[in-house]
């Protein structure tokens, strides 16, 4: 059987789709842009003592990967509850804004668990939520700050355009199911 043509057909396909991410990447730049220009400005915010508003964690499952978050509560009023794992199943409050602050999400209008309580496996979120979820303690309120590229990348979803930056608050509400990965 002659295999030809479908090598030539998947090297056409790869082609196309490739020009293709150009043309986005190209019809995107002024977001691109200002969304990238927002994250730094973020990354360079500063407390009213003089230190970063945010702190970068970098998981070292992730190494290329960098989320900016700030803890609004004291976190020695958590120190003794549990951190979820990836293979938890979470109860969070959520409200997610793009960089221009406009709300694209929020758990505020789900009552399915009970008072705005959004239930997910962390292992289903975004990279950049399953950083932030996994550097939590139940209590802890956070804001983070999700590069595109932890977020959905040169894909859009809903209003969320692609490129851009992601800026949540979240509160780790409760853990409800703790599951260790099975060995």
């Amino acid at each position: 059987m002659n295999r030809l043509p479908i090598i030539a057909f998947a090297i056409l396909l790869l082609a196309i789709t490739s020009c293709g991410s150009d043309d986005i990447y190209e019809e995107y730049t002024n977001w691109r842009n200002a969304n990238v220009e927002w994250y730094d400005a973020q990354a360079a915010l500063l407390d009213e003592n003089g230190n970063s508003f945010y702190t970068t964690l970098r998981p070292t499952w992730y190494a290329g990967s960098g989320v900016l978050i700030h803890y609004f509560n004291d976190r020695n009023s958590t120190l003794g509850n549990l951190s979820p794992l990836i293979t938890s199943t979470v109860d969070v409050k959520y409200i997610g804004r793009l960089y221009d602050d406009t709300v694209f999400d929020s758990s505020y209008t789900n009552t399915t668990y009970g008072d705005s309580i959004y239930r997910c496996l962390v292992s289903d979120n975004i990279n950049g939520w399953q950083v932030a979820l996994l550097n939590m303690r139940v209590g802890d309120s956070v804001r983070v700050v999700i590069p595109y590229d932890q977020a959905y990348g040169s894909s859009s979803t809903g209003s969320i355009l692609p490129y851009s930056m992601l800026q949540f608050d979240i509160k780790l509400v409760d853990i409800y199911r703790y599951e260790l990965p099975n060995s």
